[in-house]
């Protein structure tokens, strides 16, 4: 049983040795309390880092996306800036023939306002002179009436002084 006892002891004995060395040999690969501490903290500073790299990385790709809705949204802008010109161009091409038919027409009235003065007083003659030639018609139907009576006078005279010569 000694010897077995011993055997047994050799044997635990070389264990603890082992473990002993292996403890040491973690021990000696093992980094002291206060570098531990340090490393830590870098760590987490350089965790910090990734984090804040992280997060300036979505905020690059979502710069990067509301660039492209600009640049899309300004292409759009642009295209419809081209089509509203286009339609400006076109309006005033139409102003200016309607501009042009306008003065043309313009023209026309102020003529044929000229001829209507014209008339006017061409007409405001013929009034006159209709009015002239009434005046002159009735002065000449009284002269007319007077000759008539007259004329009707001297026949009554004549017929009275014909049966008085012939007698």
């Amino acid at each position: 049983q000694l010897v077995e006892a011993k055997a047994s002891l050799s044997v635990v004995k070389t264990r603890h040795a082992l473990q002993l060395q292996q403890a040491n040999a973690q021990m000696n690969n093992m980094v002291p309390k206060k570098q531990f501490e340090q490393l830590q903290t870098c760590l987490r500073e350089e965790q910090c880092k990734a984090q804040q790299l992280q997060e300036n990385l979505q905020a690059c790709r979502q710069l990067v996306r509301t660039q492209e809705e600009h640049k899309r949204l300004l292409q759009a802008a642009v295209e419809q800036a081209e089509g509203l010109e286009h339609n400006l161009r076109s309006a005033k091409a139409v102003l200016a023939e309607r501009a042009a038919q306008l003065k043309d027409t313009q023209a026309q009235l102020s003529r044929s306002k000229l001829l209507i003065e014209d008339l006017c007083e061409e007409n405001r003659g013929f009034a006159m002179a209709l009015q002239a030639a009434e005046l002159k018609q009735k002065s000449t139907e009284e002269k007319n009436h007077l000759l008539d009576e007259q004329a009707s006078a001297l026949k009554q005279l004549i017929g009275k002084i014909t049966p008085a010569s012939l007698s």
